[in-house]
């Protein structure tokens, strides 16, 4: 019956094609310093605004390691729960490993951001906290690929003109729909070097497209993820093998690791897992954008 559900799922999802992302927004965002939103005065960051002309305003995390600089950025982009505390505490962890680590607000808000977990759902599923108010930037709706590229570009040049930032050394980390428009990003522009899909949406079929994917991609995924583990059906563990498989298929550099019995979430609630995920994503940053 799953098989059955999975393949009518598939079904309805659109095919992934490269966004004809705006090019009239030429104008570059306008990145300033601000003071740190309502309770997150004890997180070890900078937090900025970025303006972008026309769109809004989103706000980010700034993580820098100790040292004398310049350091290899990573930008950590949040999932459909929205920006919570838990991204903050991410990017003071890659921080802490040698990274310009930036967690940002891209997006306020989802298509169903009050969505009830079912009565089976495991612990993981409403494990993370409530996200932190960012009402200046517009949510995303269903199928937005566009405008998420746009948001995820403005970032990715605000962090890129940050103090002590390598511009030639940048990853992307998705956690959920960050990771599924991560895919988005690397197509329609492509300039990074690593990117990383933790438990990723898989809505718009990154699989038809795993011939033009040419940058070094690790997988981390939970074997419970799907609607009973806190994710959804397009996030569903079997949709990441089989893009894992199509990569590999296409002699594209990949890695992946699965965790039995993780669900959506579990990287934010169970210890163990999330040391070791930790120790995964520094050690294939590291290979691909150096300290």
């Amino acid at each position: 019956m799953l098989k059955l559900q999975l393949a009518a799922t598939l079904l309805m999802v659109p095919t992934l094609v490269s966004p004809t992302w705006d090019r009239d927004l030429k104008q570059p965002p306008i990145v300033a310093a601000t003071a740190a939103p309502a309770g997150t005065e004890t997180f070890a960051v900078k937090w900025i605004r970025v303006a972008v002309p026309d769109r809004g305003v989103m706000f980010a995390a700034v993580g820098r390691p100790s040292g004398a600089g310049p350091f290899p950025v990573v930008i950590i982009l949040h999932g459909t729960h929205g920006f919570v505390p838990q991204y903050v505490q991410w990017a003071e962890d890659l921080a802490r490993a040698g990274f310009l680590a930036v967690a940002g607000c891209w997006f306020s808000g989802s298509e169903n951001p009050n969505r009830v977990a079912p009565r089976d759902a495991g612990p993981s599923v409403n494990a993370v906290s409530p996200p932190i108010p960012c009402p200046e930037v517009p949510p995303l709706g269903r199928g937005a690929y566009p405008e998420a590229v746009q948001y995820i570009d403005r970032l990715v040049q605000a962090a890129r003109t940050l103090p002590d930032a390598r511009p030639d050394r940048l990853a992307l980390v998705g956690h959920s729909r960050g990771g599924a428009e991560s895919l988005q990003y690397v197509l329609a522009i492509g300039n990074v070097q690593a990117v990383i899909l933790h438990d990723a949406g898989h809505a718009a079929r990154p699989v038809t497209r795993a011939a033009d994917f040419n940058v070094p991609i690790l997988i981390l995924h939970g074997t419970a993820d799907g609607p009973a583990g806190g994710g959804s059906a397009n996030t569903d563990v079997a949709l990441a093998r089989e893009f894992e498989a199509a990569l590999r298929r296409n002699q594209k550099p990949v890695e992946a690791h699965y965790y039995e019995g993780g669900g959506h979430n579990t990287f934010f609630t169970n210890p163990t897992q999330r040391d070791d995920e930790l120790k995964r994503m520094i050690e294939f940053l590291r290979r691909h954008l150096g300290t």
